[in-house]
């Protein structure tokens, strides 16, 4: 496997498909006095995907990587400063292939987003995943992210009932 800085003029605007699969879900729900939060496993397991762009326009000066697999982006992570509170965004971070999963793909790109983003001078690195992305959520938090937040209806006015909450992480750099 090679990891490689990816030309932006080649790859912006290009669609891509993220797939996963979940067997449960973070159950986030406002309290009298707070929030509470138990993990809920689906009655079956659950397929779950989106589609977007590589270095979405909303990105403030991007920078992305790929993992080359015979020649074949077998993934990528894509991230960029955010000036206005000197953090540092992954926007993106995917492996494609099922059987490339679980086998240091994702934890190469990670290491490679996080020296690009100690060298901007970041003093944080954040992203962003759903509640029900449970592999997501333990793969960040087994590179040092914690959860920072969260916002209940962040894609749409029924995210608890959906079970697909937005969780922002964060690592201290």
């Amino acid at each position: 496997m090679e990891i490689r800085q990816l030309d932006k003029e080649v790859y912006a605007g290009k669609k891509f498909t993220a797939q996963y699969q979940t067997n449960g879900y973070y159950d986030i729900r406002a309290t009298g006095q707070g929030f509470e939060i138990k993990y809920t496993p689906f009655e079956a397991p659950t397929e779950k995907g989106f589609d977007d762009v590589f270095f979405g326009e909303w990105l403030e000066d991007p920078v992305a990587f790929g993992a080359f697999e015979d020649g074949k982006l077998a993934g990528f992570v894509e991230g960029a400063p955010e000036s206005w509170n000197n953090r540092f965004r992954i926007s993106n971070i995917c492996v494609f292939d099922n059987a490339q999963r679980s086998k240091g793909v994702g934890t190469a790109l990670m290491n490679t987003i996080l020296k690009a983003a100690e060298a901007t001078g970041a003093r944080m690195i954040v992203l962003e995943t759903q509640s029900c992305n449970e592999s997501a959520v333990a793969f960040y938090k087994k590179n040092g992210f914690d959860i920072i937040g969260f916002d209940l209806y962040s894609y749409s006015n029924t995210d608890p009932e959906n079970h697909e909450v937005r969780i922002e992480m964060g690592k201290k750099l």
